[in-house]
C-alpha cells in the first residue's frame, strides 16, 4: 500500500454499536500492523443518536477485550461519500440504504458489505444489531468484527 493516508468509514444504523466498535477496532489493528496512513470513522444512517456515546453494552463488551471506544455518534453527510475510499456497511440493509443516498453513482463503488471481508466461515452473512439481543451478542459482534478488519489489513497490505 503506497504512503497516501486511506480512510475507511464504518456504518450502521445509529452509530451506537457496530459502527463505533469497527472504528476502534480497525484503528487498533492497523496501528498494530504499522499502518499509520490509514484513518477510521464510523456514522449512522439516522440521526436519533447524534452526539451520544456508544452503547454501554458495547462500551463493557468493548473494554473487556481492549478496546476502549471514544467516540460520539454521528449522522453520515453527503461529504462522507467523497472524503473516504472505502465505506463499510455493516448489513445488507445498510449497504441499500447507503447506495440510495450516495450523491453520485461514480462513487458507489465505494461501498462495501462488512460480509465481504469475513476471512473464514461464520455462519453469518452481515454484522447484526445487537442492540435488541442479550450482552453475548454485542461479544459476537466484536468478533465479527474484528474478522471483518482482519480482512480489510488483509487486502490492503
Amino acid at each position: 500500500m503506497e504512503n497516501k493516508e486511506y480512510k475507511i468509514l464504518f456504518v450502521c444504523l445509529g452509530n451506537i454499536c457496530r459502527s463505533p466498535i469497527g472504528e476502534c477496532v480497525m484503528q487498533k489493528k492497523a496501528e498494530k500492523n504499522g499502518l499509520t496512513n490509514i484513518k477510521v470513522d464510523s456514522a449512522g444512517l439516522i440521526s436519533y443518536h447524534t452526539g451520544e456515546q456508544p452503547d454501554s453494552r458495547m462500551i463493557s463488551a468493548g473494554a473487556k477485550k481492549g478496546y476502549f471506544l471514544n467516540h460520539r455518534a454521528r449522522k453520515i453527510s453527503e461529504q462522507d461519500f467523497y472524503d473516504f475510499d472505502l465505506i463499510i456497511g455493516m448489513d445488507k440493509e445498510n449497504v441499500i440504504k447507503l447506495k440510495n443516498i450516495c450523491p453520485s453513482p461514480n462513487l458507489r463503488n465505494k461501498i462495501r458489505p462488512a460480509s465481504d471481508y469475513f476471512t473464514y466461515e461464520n455462519g453469518f452473512d452481515c454484522v447484526p444489531d445487537p442492540y435488541y439481543g442479550s450482552q453475548k451478542d454485542f461479544y459476537k459482534v466484536i468478533e465479527l468484527v474484528e474478522d471483518v478488519c482482519d480482512g480489510i489489513i488483509k487486502e490492503l497490505i
